[in-house]
């Protein structure tokens, strides 16, 4: 058979491999290669003289390929972990919710019972008051009535006492 120039793909139809194996069997083998017009490499070859036979094998993955299958499983790992997520955050959600509600009731107990307590004291405070008018003797009650009704009369009226009490000492 004759000396063919062939390129690297058309090499690799007639061998039935791939462009980048034929390149690197005429790396292997030395052939002489020259470029073309068109850019391409060309390569000198006697197709009698290589002795090629190729290697049946499995049909591999590439390795981009592995990579996404492995990166798909972890997503669809991590997109159900995220539904358990939101499925124990909506509990805590309603537990926090419930919480709340439980909390405003009970603060408007306390406050309720706060205003509750603070009339019963200024209640106490007023019967206090009076029983304690009560237990006085009677001309303190009748001075401190007229002080309650009259503030003024009373300052100059307790001025008047004063001076009589002290006279009679």
């Amino acid at each position: 058979m004759p000396v063919e120039m062939l390129t690297y793909a058309e090499l690799g139809e007639r061998l039935t491999i791939s462009p980048e194996a034929a390149r690197a069997l005429v790396k292997r083998h030395r052939l002489p290669r020259s470029p073309s017009n068109d850019g391409k490499t060309l390569v000198q070859v006697d197709l009698t003289e290589i002795n090629h036979s190729p290697i049946s094998r499995q049909p591999q993955t590439p390795a981009g390929q592995q990579v996404v299958t492995a990166l798909k499983q972890k997503i669809e790992s991590l997109q159900a972990e995220l539904l358990e997520a939101k499925a124990i955050a909506n509990g805590h959600r309603a537990d926090f919710e419930r919480e709340c509600e439980r909390t405003n009731k009970l603060l408007a107990e306390l406050l309720k019972a706060t205003s509750e307590g603070m009339g019963a004291r200024e209640r106490a405070a007023l019967l206090e008051g009076k029983l304690s008018m009560l237990t006085q003797p009677w001309r303190r009650r009748l001075v401190d009535a007229f002080t309650l009704a009259l503030p003024q009369v009373a300052s100059n009226t307790r001025e008047g006492a004063g001076s009589i009490a002290q006279s009679r000492n």
